[in-house]
């Protein structure tokens, strides 16, 4: 439920999805622990840290926000990617060889696109919502394969909330400009 309402209210441009974020991603740490899903446990750590941050940059001042949607840029194209290969290689590397992973590949690169598109959502940048769907669609088979089927749903769901909210965050780009 706070998962949902936090996609939603991020869909919606609204600080107060990281409350909700904050909610959800805690008790999703201990599940996806409890799973094996290492990566996916530590991935919620960053989203908790991320939620507080987004909480910052996304502060409003009157009815300008500080933070205005745009599209990502060369250089932070760059910086993502490098964000999501480094990520990818050390979580793959962690979850080989100290953990008892048995999805090791599939669980680091869901994590790593995860970080990589919330490190840009937190930055407002409308692509974000491209790779954070990249990260679901990979997600909802390893939650299935790992039992986790409501999560699945769930990721589904937000598989159909970032579609939306990157067409509702493209018009509102569109919009601010004129």
């Amino acid at each position: 439920m706070f998962g949902v309402a936090q996609v939603v209210l991020a869909m919606k441009n609204k600080t107060i999805n990281f409350y909700a974020g904050i909610v959800s991603v805690s008790l999703y740490i201990y599940v996806f622990y409890q799973f094996g899903l290492y990566a996916e446990s530590l991935l919620q750590i960053y989203y908790l840290i991320v939620s507080v941050a987004g909480i910052v940059l996304w502060q409003k001042k009157g009815e300008k926000a500080l933070l205005a949607i745009t599209k990502t840029s060369q250089g932070e194209w760059i910086k993502a990617t490098a964000l999501f290969l480094g990520l990818f290689v050390l979580l793959f590397f962690i979850l080989k060889t100290y953990t008892t992973s048995n999805v090791p590949y599939a669980d680091a690169l869901v994590s790593a696109l995860a970080w990589a598109g919330t490190w840009m959502m937190i930055h407002r940048k409308l692509e974000n919502w491209l790779i954070l769907n990249a990260s679901n669609v990979i997600a909802i088979p390893l939650l299935i394969y790992k039992g986790l089927e409501l999560t699945a749903v769930l990721t589904l769901i937000y598989f159909i909330v970032a579609v939306l909210g990157y067409f509702r965050w493209k018009r509102e780009m569109r919009s601010n400009k004129t």
